[in-house]
């Protein structure tokens, strides 16, 4: 698992290792190529990294990750250059710190073969930046966007925990050979954490080569990441484009203005098999509901009202 700290504010977040595409336990797959996987990273892999991570110290995601958008990734469905950024961030410690030359080379090996491996770090970094900004009076920024299959939900800043739902839309994507639209359940998992973040599918100008992935074309890509300025507060100062001149990323979904306008996040991801015991089969772009945004602006519209009447 890995354990990441938002340096400025002291909160955490928290995410297990990436074990690949294809049949993997986080999109439902089970059996015996699983568990050996399972397996073999709690045995093999997790031990050395740990060991590589205290002799190297705390790993800066947030320069990792600014760098690896200005080589091709969006930090969502592309995280070749992030990945290949952390082996080279770490590969001197691995070797000091492990003294079993094949447990190296597995471990090696087996992040040059998984280019989503630095995913499981761009979603708990998103998360951690995310959580600074939670809990703050009359605020409309968006701080989660989730989905479990069956809804999907949002927070904002201004209404605390509470959670604002609709059913969980199709993606329209690209299907691994032998699957198609009628294996694909509906959308699922933890990682548009990444777009509310201001990556993934709102970065995907810096990664025009996504599209042979999730489909589209690179002019989409481009006016993707344009479209997201105009639901968002602000530019990142740290994530930039150097397609569009280095303005930075689309960041901080307004809540209010995805009502205002209609225009709802672009997110970039992976597509389960509607059966248990598959795996991911695809992946995709995928259209969230307008309406838990209308229900949460409303709500937060109340609970400004509540606090004017309280005053």
């Amino acid at each position: 698992m890995w354990v990441v700290e938002n340096a400025a504010h002291g909160n955490r977040a928290y995410c297990t290792l990436n074990e690949g595409l294809g049949a993997v336990l986080r999109y439902g797959a089970f059996g015996d190529e699983v568990y050996e996987r399972l397996r073999w990273m709690r045995d093999r892999l997790a031990p050395a990294l740990a060991r590589a991570i205290e002799l190297h110290g705390p790993v800066d995601l947030r320069t990792l990750l600014a760098q690896a958008l200005q080589m091709g990734d969006e930090g969502h469905n592309r995280n070749r250059a992030g990945t290949s950024l952390l082996i080279r961030e770490l590969a001197p410690a691995l070797v000091r710190a492990n003294a079993d030359r094949e447990r190296i080379a597995e471990v090696l090996a087996f992040l040059h073969a998984n280019d989503h491996f630095f995913l499981n770090l761009t979603m708990p970094a998103g998360k951690c930046a995310l959580d600074a900004a939670a809990e703050q009076s009359g605020s409309s920024l968006v701080t989660v966007m989730a989905r479990n299959g069956t809804e999907f939900g949002i927070r904002l800043s201004g209404t605390g925990d509470r959670w604002f739902t609709a059913p969980a839309p199709r993606v329209d994507g690209l299907y691994l050979p032998g699957y198609g639209p009628d294996d694909a359940a509906p959308d699922i998992g933890d990682s548009a954490i990444t777009e509310t973040a201001g990556y993934g599918g709102f970065a995907m100008a810096t990664a025009p080569a996504i599209v042979q992935f999730v489909g589209g074309s690179p002019a989409l890509a481009v006016e993707t990441t344009e479209r997201m300025r105009r639901i968002t507060l602000a530019e990142s100062p740290v994530y930039q484009i150097p397609s569009l001149s280095f303005r930075g990323t689309p960041t901080g979904i307004d809540v209010l203005r995805v009502v205002e306008t209609g225009i709802v996040p672009a997110i970039n991801t992976g597509i389960a098999h509607r059966l248990p015991g598959i795996g991911m089969v695809g992946a995709g772009l995928v259209t969230p509901p307008l309406a838990c945004f209308r229900d949460a602006a409303r709500a937060l519209a109340e609970t400004l009202e509540g606090e004017d009447d309280a005053r």
